[in-house]
């Protein structure tokens, strides 16, 4: 049986990963700080990845999922404690795009800064460097916005909220900024089929081809909810980010080299579906922000 190593393990992407790996035959092994629950059918590796010794020197994985790097010492110091290994496959972000590149984003285009990301773009590319310099032969996975089951995050599980709530939902000026998504499963599927097939390319923007609207996305997450959405335009000069999920910033990744490779993805609306039967059963760990509370006091009584 083959080994694999998880970074985390006990959230979200990390979590998704190990249980996907461990039901198709890996011995997996999580690599975590033990405070959270940990996966059906994983080994607990208990350690922080910056203070790991020589814990796993003597061991041999077949391959490394790392989805919790988010500097270059996160990779370097997971490097240094490790010994032999196979693949290596860093989840990055697609926040190493600046904003003035021209989009669809490109592998190949340039990247930097992006104003909208901040420090969290700079860092992840820093990662992919550090991990570039010592294990040129390893994967570099960008993916825009994931969602699906065990997104402890608060984007579809707020939407899911106020559905359940028969709130109307306040989307910014006429909903048209389009978001760009890639199912937690489909990532877990891209990184199986690049362990199996090693394709020459080692970069790889990931997500669905088409992208939805603001309002498309929210109608969806009602709909999944098994209500239907009243929307209420905010033309404001408001903080977006005050009422809604995502920053007001638009942009798109080109994606054809992975459908080159899996032509095929989970649709929208049923990947949301999915997501809502997550929620309805673990919407306490999502990890909530005062976006209701602003609504109340703000928006509603301006309606």
């Amino acid at each position: 049986m083959k080994k694999m190593l998880v970074t985390g393990g006990t959230v979200f992407v990390s979590r998704r990963a190990a249980d996907y790996f461990a039901k198709n035959g890996w011995d997996v092994y999580v690599l975590n700080r033990n405070t959270r629950p940990q996966p059906r059918g994983a080994t607990l590796i208990e350690a922080d990845r910056k203070q790991l010794g020589d814990q796993l020197r003597d061991m041999y994985f077949d391959a490394v999922l790392d989805i919790t790097a988010y500097n270059a010492d996160d990779v370097n110091l997971l490097l240094d404690g490790l010994g032999d290994f196979g693949d290596y496959i860093l989840v990055s972000s697609s926040a190493v795009y600046p904003e003035s590149t021209p989009q669809p984003f490109r592998e190949d285009a340039p990247v930097g800064e992006n104003s909208i990301w901040g420090s969290y773009g700079t860092h992840k590319i820093a990662a992919e460097k550090a991990l570039l310099e010592r294990a040129p032969n390893a994967y570099i996975l960008r993916p825009p916005y994931l969602y699906g089951p065990g997104n402890n995050v608060y984007r579809e599980a707020f939407v899911f909220e106020c559905a359940l709530s028969d709130r109307p939902f306040y989307i910014p000026r006429e909903g048209e900024m389009k978001l760009q998504f890639f199912h937690v499963d489909d990532l877990c599927r891209f990184m199986d089929l690049i362990i199996s097939t090693h394709p020459q390319q080692h970069i790889f923007n990931v997500g669905n081809r088409l992208s939805v609207t603001v309002a498309e996305w929210v109608e969806l997450c009602y709909r999944a909810a098994g209500k239907t959405a009243q929307l209420s335009n905010v033309h404001a000069d408001i903080p977006q980010r005050s009422y809604f999920s995502f920053h007001d910033y638009e942009y798109a990744l080109d994606v054809e080299r992975q459908h080159g490779l899996m032509a095929d993805t989970v649709p929208l609306e049923r990947g949301l579906a999915e997501a809502f039967e997550w929620y309805r059963e673990h919407g306490d760990q999502v990890v909530r922000k005062n976006l209701i509370e602003f609504i109340d006091s703000e928006l509603s009584k301006q309606a």
